[in-house]
């Protein structure tokens, strides 16, 4: 079910709202107050997942931030380009912060690079599906494939960034760099955008510092940890941002909103499909197990469904 007021959209489901045109943003009683003009729409707090600010000159009041952050709402604010800038974070976080934070922080470099490999093992064989998916040869894959068998701890080898450059030439063509300014980066810088809010989220509920990463170590990135578990769900982007850009001149607010509702389809993860958001609950929680226990980490699987 979509709700529109102007450019207002509501998500039905795990409520995603993305907000384009309204004038204010603010509380009342317990729901969020979206204005436009003269007429107003009122949801629930507790019933909101997400909420994607992308206009520049919208009113907010502190009430509804902290309103939104007390009820651990996934805030997103965009800039006048429409890609995600900020990510709204609580101070308060979880009950059990210092001492998981203390067994983050002994997470030994052995399991690291063994959680690593699998990170990319899982990435690659999502690529595969997705190009299985879109149509691309046998023998073209045959390449991807011959990657996984050969990750070794660590990706010495760095088959992650080899696969990387064989599947996106195949995806999106010979002539396609990654960071360039075009319509299909467009597409997936906003879609990684805000998959990787979606899951920093999820990593700061379980007590854990998004900073300490396992693969991503970079010393001015705060994310590093969800860069890590994003890896495996980068595909979902692309096999989007191929079936929906590939021929488009730009990248327009349809598309945009279309990134956005596909946030609310199912995974299938742990032989399951689950919502999107909750099965980077189930891979988060399972990282940890498995610092903490040695068992396997689940990964998110491409397999799709029509209705889902």
């Amino acid at each position: 079910i979509r709700v529109q007021l102007g450019s207002f959209l509501l998500f039905m489901g795990w409520r995603v709202v993305l907000i384009e045109e309204s004038d204010r943003l603010s509380i009342y009683l317990d729901n969020l107050k979206v204005s436009r003009n003269d007429h107003d729409i009122l949801i629930p707090i507790k019933d909101i997942h997400s909420l994607i600010i992308d206009n520049y000159k919208l009113v907010l009041s502190v009430q509804m931030l902290n309103k939104c952050v007390e009820n651990n709402v996934n805030i997103v604010t965009c800039g006048i380009d429409h890609s995600p800038k900020a990510l709204v974070i609580p101070i308060a976080g979880h009950h059990r912060m210092v001492g998981v934070l203390r067994n983050q922080l002994e997470w030994t470099n052995e399991l690291k690079s063994v959680a690593h490999r699998e990170i990319v093992i899982a990435k690659i064989k999502n690529q595969i599906k997705i190009l299985e998916r879109c149509g691309i040869s046998e023998d073209n894959v045959d390449k991807l494939r011959g990657y996984v068998l050969n990750v070794e701890e660590s990706d010495k080898t760095n088959r992650e960034g080899l696969a990387a450059k064989v599947y996106f030439r195949l995806l999106f063509g010979d002539g396609f760099q990654r960071f360039n300014e075009d319509v299909l980066n467009g597409g997936l810088n906003y879609g990684y955008s805000i998959l990787r809010s979606m899951i920093s989220k999820v990593v700061l509920s379980k007590g854990l510092n998004t900073a300490l990463g396992i693969i991503h170590i970079g010393p001015y990135n705060m994310f590093n940890l969800c860069d890590d578990i994003i890896e495996p769900y980068r595909p979902i982007v692309d096999e989007w941002v191929y079936t929906n850009l590939r021929y488009a001149a730009e990248f327009t607010r349809d598309h945009r909103q279309s990134l956005v509702k596909m946030t609310t389809r199912k995974v299938y993860i742990n032989g399951q499909y689950h919502t999107l958001m909750n099965s980077i609950v189930l891979m988060t929680e399972s990282i940890i197990d498995f610092f903490n226990t040695g068992n396997m980490i689940v990964f998110p699987e491409m397999q799709f469904k029509d209705d889902l």
